[in-house]
């Protein structure tokens, strides 16, 4: 921005601006009747990148099924990125258009964003520069999720995790995804719920258990996931990542349609068909047509 007005202001700028001044006010417009319409119909494709998952694989490929259904000219990068925080800084870059990103990774990765908001789309719209727009986010996370066996939930009356205070046992934290970033510790359960709880690092056999969103532990062993009315699980929720001259209003509104019915578990089923085998566009076409979204 600071470049763009330096040129205005010089004496190229300015002798720019008084010729297309003429232009227009003699009636010529340097093109075809109907320009702007032309314009947008040769605005060069929006490029929608993402990362090696299966979840950000398939999450733009739904982007791109809706923006060209909106009448968009889009394509997807020709390489993934190492992460969904390469992605969202190759946006910010200006090396591609479009990317599924994740609220708190995205605000890890910004400049004084270690502190968790308490409107996380407020403090990303603050944090992002100028011209780079988080969209609103979907339902659906990749982040993390907190855990208990059906028999512990039942044994302790565990709904959520204000109700580990019940619990008369001392029980154990861990899990396969203890040690992500953004992952709650025992201190931090502490902090939040007065519940002291014995770290066990990685276990799966831990009392509470600490698991990504898709892992296929949920379903296969029958998990209950614990509720955090304190957010001590940061949120993840997957939202478009754009450059916002790349992405006109009606294709704002067509990534929107996808934000109610895209669910934790719709992501989680999307990404286990990728991870079979399933081509990212075949499965995203199918879930759109199957929620009314596509044609």
């Amino acid at each position: 921005m600071i470049s763009r007005l330096h040129r205005i202001h010089s004496p190229l700028g300015i002798l720019a601006l008084a010729v297309c001044s003429l232009l227009l006010l003699s009636g010529c417009s340097g093109g075809p009747a109907g320009g702007s319409r032309a314009g947008h119909a040769e605005r060069e494709p929006a490029v929608i990148g993402t990362d090696g998952s299966a979840e950000s694989r398939v999450v733009a490929a739904i982007y791109r099924e809706l923006l060209t259904a909106a009448g968009q000219k889009v394509r997807t990068a020709d390489t993934a990125y190492a992460s969904p925080t390469h992605t969202a800084q190759a946006v910010v870059d200006g090396e591609i258009s479009v990317a599924p990103a994740y609220e708190s990774s995205m605000l890890r990765a910004l400049p004084g964003g270690q502190t968790m908001p308490g409107n996380m789309e407020a403090t990303l719209s603050m944090a992002l520069p100028p011209g780079i727009v988080a969209l609103p986010a979907a339902a659906a996370q990749r982040g993390l999720v907190v855990a208990v066996t059906e028999a512990t939930a039942d044994r302790y009356g565990l709904r959520g995790l204000d109700d580990l205070g019940a619990a008369k046992d001392r029980l154990t934290l861990g899990g396969p995804a203890s040690g992500d970033p953004g992952a709650p510790s025992a201190a931090a359960v502490k902090k939040a719920y007065g519940v002291t709880l014995t770290p066990a690092g990685t276990s799966r056999t831990a009392d509470v258990l600490v698991l990504r969103s898709s892992d296929p532990a949920l379903a296969r062993d029958g998990l209950d996931v614990l509720g955090d009315p304190e957010s001590v699980v940061p949120p993840e929720h997957v939202f478009p990542l754009i450059s916002a001259p790349a992405v006109d209003a009606t294709g704002r509104a067509a990534l929107a349609r996808v934000n109610a019915p895209l669910t934790t578990g719709q992501l989680a089923k999307l990404a286990a068909s990728v991870d079979k085998g399933e081509a990212p566009g075949k499965a995203a076409r199918t879930w759109l047509r199957a929620q009314g979204l596509l044609r």
